[in-house]
C-alpha cells in the first residue's frame, strides 16, 4: 500500500515553496482548507484546526514557509510511510527545561522528532516534581505538545468522515481513511486522486450534515479582531489628533458592527453565549464598554465618554490580536455547569459589563493623572472630569452587584448554596466594597476631588486581580472552568507600570491640598 501512495504523491507533487525542500503532494490544494475535521469535541474545518494545532506546538501558524494547513497535512502523511523532509521544533522557555533536555547554552528550539522518543523521561521527571511549580507545569505543557506532535505525525490527529452502511459517520485517521483500495480505485477517475478522495468524502458529509463548520471557515477568513482593531485605533486618532468628533463617531459605529458580527459569528459556531473563556471575556467588556460609553455619552452630550470608549476598546483589541500566549481564541464546547445558556448569558454577561465600565473609569483616572503631569489642570477640570469618573462608577458597580447577585441564584441552582468564599466570589466582592467605598466617600465628600481620581484609578487593580488574577495566580476554586495558562507576567507587569505611573502623578496632584 505504501508503495502505491509513493508512486502515486510523487506524480502529484507540486513545486515546493522556497523554504521548504520537499514536495507538497496533494496538500497545497486550497479546497482542503474546508474539509470538516473531528477534535475538540465538535467539527470544524481543518484550516482552523491545523491552525490551532501548529500554533500551539510551533508558537506560529507557518513552518519553513508553509501555511498551517500544508503543514499540518504534510506531517501527517509520515504516517503514511511518505518522505517529508518538513521540520517542526518546540521552542523551550524555561530555563530548568532546557538544562533537563540537556541543550546546549542559548539552544532554546530542539527537534519534535528528538523529543518523541524522550516523552517517557520528561513524563518521570514531571511525575518526580511533587510541587506544581513553573518548571512543573512547563514539564506538563512539552508532554502534551509532544504528545500531539506524535499523534499528528502518526496520521491520527486528522480524522476524515466516513459513511458507514448504517448511513451514520465516523471519523477515521487519514493514515487508514486513504487506503490502497480507494486510491487505486480514484486513480482511474481522477488524476488527483488523494483530493478526490477527500473532498467526496466532504460532499458526502455536507449533504448529509449541516454547514456550520464552514461558517467558522467565513469567520476565520474575515480577521475580525484586526479589522476591530484597526478601526478603533482610526477613531481615537481621529478623536485625540485631530479633534474631527463626527469621523471618530463614525469609527466607533463600524467598529461596534464589526464586533457585533464577531460576536454573532461566535455565538452561531458555538451555540452558546461567547463569554465562557479569558479571550471571550477580554473581547465582551471591550465590547460592552464601547456600547456603554456611547450610549452614556448620548445622552450626557459628553464627547469625553467616546474617548474612553476607544480607547479601552483599543487596548483590549491588542490584547485579542497579539497576547496569543495568555488568551485562546478557540472555540470549545462548555462545561457541564455553564451549559445553562440562561445564567449564562445574564450572570456573567452582567459581570463582564461590570467590568467594561469600570474599566473606563480607569482610562480617564490614568489620562487625567498624565495630563495634568504635563499641564497643571484647573478645579474646574478636576470636577469635570470626577463628575465624568463617578458617573462611570456608578453604572459599572451597579452591574457588578447585580452580577454577584445573579451568580449567587446560579450557584444555588448548579452547586446547592449561595455563597461559598471561592476565590472568585470572594474577589469580586472584595471589588464591589472597595467601589462602594469610593462612592460613598465621594458622595459624602469624604473623599476630595482630587484624591478621587488616583483612588478610582488604583481601585482597577482589584478589577484585575478578581479577572485576571484568581485565573493566572490563584487557579483554584468551582470556576476552574474559566481559568487559563500563563499570563503571570502580563498581569504582574500591569501592576507595576500602574503603581509606577501612581507614584509618579499622584503627588503633583495632591500638591495643592497639602
Amino acid at each position: 500500500m505504501k508503495k502505491v501512495l509513493l508512486a502515486l504523491a510523487v506524480l502529484l507533487s507540486m513545486s515546493a515553496m522556497a523554504e521548504y525542500k520537499g514536495d507538497l503532494y496533494f496538500c497545497a490544494n486550497k479546497e482542503l482548507e474546508k474539509m470538516p475535521i473531528q477534535q475538540g469535541g465538535r467539527t470544524k474545518p481543518l484550516s482552523v484546526h491545523a491552525t490551532e494545532t501548529i500554533k500551539h506546538l510551533a508558537g506560529k501558524s507557518s513552518v519553513e514557509g508553509l501555511n498551517a494547513t500544508t503543514s499540518y497535512c504534510l506531517l501527517s502523511l509520515k504516517g503514511m510511510g511518505l518522505p517529508v523532509p518538513l521540520i517542526m521544533q518546540a521552542h523551550i522557555e524555561h530555563v530548568d527545561t532546557r538544562k533537563f533536555l540537556e541543550l546546549g547554552e542559548g539552544v532554546k528550539d530542539v527537534n519534535y522528532d528528538e523529543l518523541v522518543p524522550e516523552f517517557a523521561r520528561v513524563r518521570a521527571e514531571w511525575q518526580a516534581q511533587k510541587v506544581d511549580t513553573s518548571y512543573k507545569k512547563d514539564l506538563n505543557k512539552l508532554l502534551s505538545r509532544i504528545n500531539l506532535y506524535a499523534e499528528l505525525r502518526d496520521g491520527a490527529n486528522w480524522l476524515i468522515p466516513e459513511l458507514t452502511p448504517e448511513n451514520a459517520f465516523t471519523w477515521t485517521p487519514i493514515s487508514h481513511f486513504l487506503n490502497e483500495s480507494k486510491v487505486v480505485a480514484a486513480r482511474e477517475k481522477n488524476s488527483d486522486p488523494f483530493s478526490y478522495i477527500l473532498l467526496e468524502a466532504k460532499g458526502t458529509f455536507d449533504r448529509i450534515h449541516d454547514h456550520i463548520y464552514l461558517t467558522e471557515y467565513t469567520y476565520s477568513k474575515l480577521h475580525l479582531p484586526h479589522v476591530a482593531m484597526l478601526l478603533s485605533l482610526i477613531g481615537l486618532a481621529f478623536l485625540t489628533l485631530f479633534k474631527n468628533f463626527k469621523l471618530a463617531l463614525s469609527m466607533s459605529v463600524l467598529t461596534v458592527i464589526v464586533q457585533t458580527a464577531l460576536l454573532t459569528f461566535r455565538v452561531m459556531i458555538s451555540g452558546r453565549a461567547p463569554i465562557t473563556n479569558m479571550y471571550e471575556t477580554v473581547l465582551f467588556s471591550g465590547y460592552g464598554a464601547l456600547i456603554i460609553a456611547l450610549i452614556v455619552g448620548h445622552f450626557k452630550k459628553e464627547k469625553t465618554f467616546v474617548y474612553m470608549g476607544l480607547a479601552y476598546n483599543v487596548c483590549t483589541m491588542f490584547m485579542l490580536n497579539f497576547a496569543d500566549g495568555m488568551l485562546n481564541a478557540s472555540i470549545s464546547p462548555l462545561v457541564p455547569v455553564l451549559r445553562d445558556n440562561f445564567w449564562l448569558s445574564t450572570h456573567v454577561t452582567t459581570i463582564i459589563l461590570s467590568y467594561g465600565a469600570l474599566a473606563l473609569s480607569w482610562i480617564l483616572g490614568n489620562t487625567v493623572l498624565i495630563k495634568n503631569t504635563f499641564k497643571t489642570l484647573t478645579n474646574e477640570d478636576m470636577k469635570y472630569y470626577t463628575d465624568l469618573i463617578y458617573t462611570t462608577l456608578k453604572y459599572g458597580t451597579v452591574l457588578l452587584a447585580a452580577g454577584i447577585i445573579l451568580g449567587g441564584v446560579w450557584a444555588d441552582y448548579s452547586w446547592g448554596r449561595f455563597w461559598g468564599w471561592d476565590p472568585k466570589e470572594t474577589w469580586s466582592l472584595i471589588v464591589l466594597c472597595i467601589y462602594m467605598a469610593i462612592l460613598h466617600g465621594k458622595y459624602t465628600s469624604w473623599i476630595s476631588e482630587k484624591r478621587f481620581i488616583p483612588l478610582t484609578t488604583a481601585s482597577f487593580l482589584s478589577v484585575m486581580m478578581a479577572w485576571f488574577g484568581v485565573n493566572y495566580i490563584l487557579a483554584s476554586g468551582l470556576h476552574s472552568y474559566g481559568f487559563s495558562e500563563g499570563g503571570a507576567i502580563f498581569l504582574g507587569s500591569f501592576f507595576l507600570i500602574q503603581v509606577a505611573l501612581l507614584a509618579v502623578t499622584t503627588p503633583k496632584l495632591l500638591k495643592k491640598e497639602v
